[in-house]
């Protein structure tokens, strides 16, 4: 047996050991009024899509009771979340009693529903630059495509901001289910004036002056399958933070500092690459809250870009690695190159039905992106922000976090 046959069925039996579990905490009745909560695995705390949404339904209804499950116990939670450690016994315990579940990730393989319960998956990106799920072609592992159908086939809906997600979806998570087309509740906080968020922000990391601007840099994780197992690596940073500030500062004037935000996953990587005016934003647990707060944002891949500048704040696309990456990812979904002048539409294999461009600008390099940056144009971005914003058919108005409250209270209802 190969070496990856031997890890799925390591897998495989551990799930069944854990369906077990499931199916004996059938004796106990489902709670009408449990929701039950979870993000990236255990490892996320108060953030992400779940936060925004437990929000909205306790202001509407205290009687809710949330569970939420963690891995680490010292993550902070309001008083009305019960929080729980993410074992084995107490994710069967309490998921099988809930009446819904939110999770913004993959339940565990071996995790069973039962009938009556709802299951909403929100998700953690949506318009974006990762392949994902059958997109990734080989590069998708054997247990990858189990877990994933295991997880979708428990699924009744999935949130999506966009026509392009309904269209990139199916494959992407090897979901045929239904959507919900709410838009992003964590991108509710990015809609609106954002003054107020800036200013807490400021005193939380104690920034005194008043011309204080801020950038954040989240590139975003990779990872790699060996044996069928899956692996988190860091890169090594090529950006200079240094030349990045004095290059700010010279087109936009104030005084930055660097905000740096990697996946949860790398969060204890980033302290050997910080030095004055850069600020570690990894072990926050609601990024999102903190995005609001920011001026203009650098990443690679990651789908914060588009949540960010659909609240209007500049992006730019720092990516020294764009062929390396497309070929451990097995693809992208926009139609990226080393010829960051041209224009880049979105990947029709994936998504047919859009014709859209991407609009950011692209560096591969401090050069490239200190040329970006001083030739920047507010109202050129706006622009062709409006037009991407038409092309892919977003949902973003600020709202998304009650349409989803209003889809939960009407399941809750349902006998």
């Amino acid at each position: 047996m190969t070496l990856e046959g031997r890890y799925l069925l390591k897998r495989k039996m551990k799930a069944c050991g854990n369906a077990i579990l499931f199916v004996l905490c059938r004796v106990i009745p489902i709670q009408d009024n449990k929701i039950a909560v979870c993000t990236f695995e255990g490892r996320g705390g108060f953030g992400c899509n779940p936060k925004y949404i437990v929000e909205e339904l306790h202001r509407r209804n205290p009687e809710y009771r949330f569970v939420w499950l963690i891995n680490d116990y010292d993550k902070q939670f309001p008083t009305y979340i019960k929080k729980v450690k993410n074992t084995v016994w107490n994710r069967a315990r309490h998921l099988a009693t809930a009446k819904i579940w939110l999770d913004n990730y993959r339940k565990p393989y071996g995790t069973i529903k039962r009938k009556g319960q709802y299951y909403i998956n929100t998700w953690h990106g949506t318009i974006g630059f990762k392949a994902t799920g059958l997109w990734r072609g080989d590069a998708f592992s054997k247990m990858a495509y189990l877990v994933s159908k295991n997880d979708s086939n428990m699924i009744d809906y999935v949130l999506i901001d966009s026509e392009w997600c309904s269209e990139m979806f199916p494959d992407g998570l090897v979901y045929y289910g239904d959507f919900l087309k709410s838009g992003a509740p964590r991108c509710d906080v990015l809609y609106g004036n954002r003054k107020k968020i800036k200013e807490k922000f400021k005193k939380q990391f104690h920034v005194m002056e008043r011309n204080a601007k801020f950038i954040m840099y989240a590139p975003t994780f990779r990872e790699r399958q060996k044996g069928g197992a899956r692996s988190v690596y860091s890169q090594v940073w090529s950006l200079d933070f240094e030349k990045l500030m004095t290059v700010l500062q010279r087109r936009f004037g104030g005084i930055w500092y660097v905000c740096i935000r990697v996946h949860p996953q790398l969060a204890d990587s980033v302290q050997k690459y910080m030095g004055e005016r850069l600020i570690d934003l990894s072990n926050q647990d609601d990024m999102y809250e903190v995005l609001a707060a920011m001026d203009i944002l650098i990443t690679d891949y990651s789908s914060v870009a588009m949540d960010a500048s659909f609240g209007g704040i500049p992006v730019f696309i720092y990516a020294d690695d764009i062929e390396e990456y497309a070929k451990d990812r097995g693809s992208l979904l926009w139609e990226l190159s080393e010829d960051t002048k041209a224009a880049v539409k979105n990947n029709k294999r994936m998504t047919p039905g859009i014709d859209a461009e991407l609009p950011y600008g692209i560096a591969r390099n401090n050069e490239e992106l200190e040329d970006i940056i001083i030739h920047f144009d507010m109202e050129a971005y706006e622009r062709k922000m409006e037009k991407f914003k038409s092309d892919v058919q977003l949902v973003f108005d600020g709202q998304a976090s009650g349409r989803v409250a209003d889809k939960i209270e009407r399941l809750i209802k349902e006998v």
